[in-house]
């Protein structure tokens, strides 16, 4: 009798990271005849264009989130593992998680995105959070509603104006969006509630080291958009960098400024990705990528998202947002499909920029796309369209539509509850 021939084993994929750049890969390889493993640190996706409507209250957690199990929950090729990684042994073609083992992968994607830059200040991330991940919001909207709370009981003037001042430091979209909406919520939303304090008295600043807000967005759209934030109560301070953060407040040049909630929106850092493949890397540690989205030297490699530094046709880097890391993740897709069939390679990486959208509050927002550009209460309609759009599931959509919808006809926020952090615990870290 002859010998059974043995059955071949799938080329194995291992994906690092389930953000935009890593869910749409897995995706778009559905069919493709490999044996998928993604890992992640969490065991949801997170939609982080919305995040900062977590943060101030807007939308409950489980509108942007979904489990990653839940995903892919029909496909028999993709194993999904919670777990961290601690790095990569590329000779032995292994994965190496923080728990000792290793899973060992014929092809490997990085796509593990960024983290908090504070500029060799990491003193300060425990004094102002950054907005990344579920985290992040919940712990920014703890601080931000218990320094309401706490307000209501301070009988010290200083104090008092210190709960009630809400710095918000740097101005692109994230930071535009939280500013307006932190001025929102206190001047037009709580008002009537507390009844020793008046929160249209908070202070709120939006901290700039720039010449102006929204760099990214022609200078039309940005001017439009610090006119918006002053309107709504907002401080805008450009050309002023922060020097000290404490607990008690926050220095901005030479000035100290009383201030017990800080949110950072200033920069980012790429995951150590570059590090662990021993390849070379951007200032904010990026990994540098060949036309194919290939680790130098490392062809079985691929690195995506916001863990690459990719640039445009016109040589300026390609921008971390959403559209960009699904871009990447698909074209990396093309690539192991033509790999796998032995056909000639698609042409090199090319990053179509679709247009960058920024909110102003709940009624006004800017949008450009190179040949059009839109602001007011019309761009907002348009960001909102495009965002649920964007949502996985109808779900989703419906439950995001609704709470949006509530906040408008009542103007009341749907999701207002302190959840984390101790009984009578300060506003503070």
């Amino acid at each position: 009798m002859a010998e059974a021939e043995a059955t071949p084993v799938a080329h194995h994929l291992v994906v690092v990271g389930a953000g935009f750049a890593g869910l749409q890969l897995v995706r778009d390889l559905k069919g493709a005849g490999l044996r998928i493993t993604l890992i992640d640190q969490r065991n949801h996706h997170l939609f982080q264009p919305l995040l900062y409507q977590v943060a101030t209250t807007i939308l409950a957690t489980s509108e942007i989130a979904w489990p990653i199990r839940r995903l892919f929950r029909e496909r028999a090729d993709v194993t999904t593992l919670l777990a961290e990684v601690a790095g990569v042994d590329t000779e032995r073609r292994q994965v190496l998680l923080e728990d000792g083992s290793a899973i060992g992968y014929d092809t490997l994607v990085l796509a593990t995105g960024a983290r908090h830059s504070y500029f060799g200040r990491d003193e300060w991330a425990a004094l102002a959070p950054g907005l990344k991940t579920l985290e992040d919001a919940t712990t920014i909207r703890r601080r931000m509603l218990l320094a309401f709370e706490q307000a209501e009981r301070e009988t010290d003037p200083e104090k008092r104006r210190a709960l009630l001042t809400f710095a918000v430091i740097g101005a692109g979209p994230t930071g535009v969006e939280l500013a307006g909406i932190i001025a929102e919520l206190a001047k037009q939303i709580l008002w009537q509630e507390f009844r020793h304090i008046d929160t249209r008295d908070a202070r709120i600043l939006l901290i700039e080291a720039g010449p102006r807000i929204l760099a990214a967005f022609p200078e039309t759209l940005s001017d439009y958009a610090r006119a918006a934030l002053q309107k709504l109560g907002v401080e805008v301070l450009l050309g002023r960098a922060v020097s000290e953060i404490s607990a008690e407040g926050v220095t901005i040049g030479e000035e100290f400024v009383g201030c017990r909630t800080v949110v950072w929106a200033a920069g980012v850092a790429a995951s150590p990705a570059a590090a662990w493949l021993g390849i070379p890397a951007d200032r904010a540690g990026r990994a540098s990528v060949d036309a194919s989205l290939n680790a130098p030297g490392r062809p079985e490699i691929f690195v995506i998202g916001d863990t690459a530094a990719v640039a445009t046709a016109d040589g300026k880097p390609v921008p971390g947002i959403a559209p960009a890391a699904k871009q990447q993740g698909a074209y990396v897709a093309r690539v192991i499909r033509a790999r796998l069939a032995g056909a000639p390679p698609p042409a090199p990486f090319r990053y179509r920029h679709q247009g960058n959208l920024a909110t102003i509050g709940k009624s006004a927002a800017v949008v450009d796309f190179g040949w059009l550009h839109l602001r007011g209460w019309i761009a907002w309609w348009f960001w909102g369209v495009i965002h649920i759009f964007f949502l996985i599931g109808a779900r989703s959509r419906v439950a995001v539509a609704w709470s949006w919808f509530w906040t408008f006809i009542s103007g009341q926020h749907s999701a207002r509850l302190i959840t984390q952090g101790q009984k009578g615990r300060d506003a503070g870290p």
